[in-house]
């Protein structure tokens, strides 16, 4: 399994810009909201939280598609499904989920500091969402697991991917940014959206891998 991971790590990377290509989406993203808003400081600290969840989440789908794709080009992931049994299975797409979100996802949360300082957000809040960030992250992998499985046998698979993902990442998407604004918003608490975003993250940790494993199995089938 460590070795599985480190391949997939270097794969991660490699392929397409790895981390690079999503840091920049993300910057992208962060900074065309001033542009749309206005320039207007006070707003941009308020909305800030919910731009670098918004803007994690679009950079996150990327390279969602190639989760299981390289693996089925190269015919690696038919000898998984064939020689694993299920669990077994869900454990190896569990390590490539973790592989994927060191090399994609973890970036985005390493830059969000300061993408957070370009929002004119409070050290606060900038603390409050990188932590959020970094906890609800992972689900989104988890989640994307499935969808990449779904779609792992069709020619065109990534809108697809992002379609099935997205509804699903949207609990982890208002847990996360309502924790971000409890923080710095006196009224609001944070530790009860934070503790059930920890919770999604653990139910998708063991629910994703198992649903995308039973999808690779019902498709090679």
């Amino acid at each position: 399994m460590l070795a599985l991971f480190l391949r997939d790590l270097r794969l991660g990377i490699r392929a397409g810009g790895g981390a690079l290509v999503g840091v920049l989406f993300f910057l992208a993203v962060v900074a065309v909201v001033p542009f749309g808003v206005g320039p207007d400081l006070n707003l941009l600290a308020r909305i800030g939280p919910a731009i670098l969840w918004i803007g994690a989440l679009l950079a996150s789908l990327l390279g969602l598609d190639r989760l299981f794709q390289d693996d089925r080009e190269d015919g690696t992931l038919d000898l998984l499904i064939l020689s694993e049994s299920r669990h077994m299975l869900a454990l190896t797409v569990l390590v490539k989920c973790l592989a994927h979100w060191v090399a994609a996802v973890l970036p985005l949360v390493i830059a969000s500091p300061l993408l957070g300082l370009f929002m004119n957000m409070e050290p606060l809040g900038i603390a409050a969402t990188s932590l959020t960030l970094l906890v609800g992250t992972p689900a989104i992998a988890f989640i994307g697991a499935v969808g990449a499985a779904v779609a792992v046998a069709l020619p065109r698979g990534g809108l697809l991917v992002s379609v099935l993902v997205l509804p699903l990442a949207i609990p982890v998407l208002i847990f996360g940014v309502s924790a971000a604004y409890g923080a710095v918003n006196d009224p609001n608490p944070f530790l009860p959206p934070f503790l059930i975003l920890c919770a999604l993250t653990m139910f998708f940790l063991v629910l994703g891998p198992l649903a995308a494993a039973m999808a690779l199995k019902a498709g090679a089938d």
